[in-house]
């Protein structure tokens, strides 16, 4: 594993301080979201509990002030919510995750996620398991294609959003990683009426540029929009390559 840099003496004075109120505030509202969330969903059933994610979202993104960090979301086009839409990223942090819930909040967004982030965390881990996330093991093809291919059609049959990382693992450096076809072949095979939406995340990365521990403050992160794609306007081989290049071309190194 890359080892981290060295923060200047200047930027830590502020960053340790920042960084644990972040950690904190950040902490606090995971543990008060979760049993908000179980309420939510055992009374209000999915739109009460959908209605809370969004505004656990919203919070969590606002909670990044704290280190100086603001997040732009930059997109000129409008989304249709009566068909599947699929949500193709670049992935560089964990701190973009609520953003991109938030951001794209009408679209009902549901992620595609490493089964170990399904038990553990407040908030995070009952939503994912109860808000109609995929939980995929990574270790094991056939279990993860399976899975994937259930989140396809519950797209579909709900005209939801799926989020999918198709890198695999997030850049710690922002170098894009090769993207997979795996994931994204299966959930247009399944949902073939979806929409596709490129999205290319910038600066996400450098939060954790010197480590989780003191955060980098002052970051400037950027998640961006490309054209959406019918996925069946064209071959699979025709949308994957354009989509990859759309991504990764407004990935600033």
């Amino acid at each position: 594993m890359a080892k981290h840099k060295k923060m200047p003496l200047g930027k830590s004075l502020l960053a340790y301080p920042l960084s644990v109120l972040f950690y904190l505030v950040y902490g606090l509202l995971l543990c008060v979201f979760h049993p908000i969330q179980w309420v939510s969903l055992k009374v209000g059933g999915y739109t009460a509990h959908k209605k809370v994610v969004d505004v656990l979202n919203g919070l969590l993104t606002a909670s990044l002030y704290i280190l100086g960090t603001r997040v732009k979301f930059i997109n000129q086009y409008n989304f249709d919510n009566t068909v599947p839409n699929i949500i193709v990223s670049n992935h560089q942090s964990t701190h973009e995750i609520p953003p991109l819930g938030y951001f794209f909040r009408k679209l009902h967004p549901k992620f595609v996620a490493k089964k170990e982030l399904g038990k553990g965390l407040p908030s995070v881990s009952f939503n994912l398991k109860h808000g109609g996330s995929a939980l995929i093991d990574r270790k094991d093809a056939r279990q993860a294609l399976s899975e994937i291919g259930k989140f396809a059609k519950y797209l579909k049959a709900n005209n939801r959003a799926g989020i999918i990382f198709p890198e695999g693992t997030r850049s710690r450096d922002g170098q894009p990683k090769r993207f997979s076809e795996n994931g994204l072949k299966i959930l247009t095979k399944f949902a073939p009426n979806a929409v596709v939406i490129p999205v290319s995340i910038n600066n996400s990365w450098k939060l954790w540029e010197y480590g989780q521990f003191p955060m980098n403050i002052g970051v400037k992160m950027t998640i961006q929009t490309h054209e959406p794609i019918k996925a069946a306007d064209k071959s699979f081989e025709e949308l994957f390559a354009e989509v990859e290049q759309k991504v990764k071309s407004k990935i600033n190194l």
